[in-house]
């Protein structure tokens, strides 16, 4: 028995995110494909947890992923098995073996996200999955005022479509919006994120850059006492797991 640790890039337009329970449970996620494989090799249901559970047409750069299996493959041959096996539009990075105890959903530490959005006259053909399209320029000063004003501690409950049962509070490290003429990148990084809240904080930031709300919005939203209702999710299209992150303790 070993425990591996994954990094996975993936495309999500074809899936129902890393996994789909309850009311719209499906097995076409990202999950299962890696679970279908893991199953072939071992003969046995594998464990696994993610670092971070993508949504519906959110795709990753780096997703990490644990899986204990009951195999001795060396990490790279396992690399190599998954990478023959796996669709195309998913394929594992690194591997490497690590501790008994490490999963990657308990000891992940943070998780970044960008936020891709193509600007111009004329959309590209071959980008459209991967941004949001955007005709007119938004304003990328009146966008960096706003998203000071979301950095810390708070309660994001007013960023997320999710049923309000579990703690709301979350830390947005970081939140950095850069631009150029054919391109605007929105980077959060959090100790966690709630369902739809990285696409939502997007959006709201991008009706605001574009004159349709005011930065005194996100006051508004984040007030503890009657909070406004931020802007609805972006696109997942143009959504990204960029990293997440782990202490050095986890690999001990």
């Amino acid at each position: 028995m070993k425990n591996y640790k994954l990094i996975l890039e993936y495309d999500g337009s074809r899936y129902s995110g890393w996994t789909r329970l309850g009311k719209e449970e499906s097995a076409n996620t990202i999950e299962n494909k890696i679970k279908e494989v893991l199953k072939k090799k071992t003969g046995q249901e594998p464990e696994i947890s993610c670092g971070s559970r993508t949504e519906t047409g959110v795709h990753a750069y780096a997703q990490a992923i644990s899986a204990n299996l009951d195999c001795e493959d060396s990490p790279e041959s396992l690399k190599r098995y998954l990478n023959r096996y796996l669709p195309m539009d998913i394929a594992v990075l690194e591997a490497q073996e690590m501790p008994p105890r490490f999963r990657a959903s308990l000891n992940a530490t943070s998780r970044t996200y960008l936020y891709r959005v193509a600007v111009g006259e004329v959309p590209s053909v071959f980008e459209r999955k991967y941004t949001y399209y955007c005709f007119k320029v938004p304003d990328i000063d009146k966008m960096k005022a706003a998203a000071a004003q979301l950095t810390g501690r708070r309660d994001f409950r007013s960023f997320s479509t999710a049923k309000k049962n579990k703690s709301t509070v979350k830390e947005l490290i970081s939140l950095d919006i850069y631009g150029d003429a054919q391109e605007i990148q929105i980077t959060m990084t959090a100790n966690d994120f709630l369902h739809n809240m990285a696409r939502m904080i997007a959006s709201t930031l991008l009706d605001i850059g574009l004159g349709r709300r005011p930065i005194e919005d996100i006051g508004r939203i984040l007030s503890p006492d009657d909070p406004m209702t931020a802007s609805p999710p972006a696109d997942p299209c143009g959504l990204f797991l960029d990293q997440v992150g782990f202490s050095p303790l986890a690999s001990m």
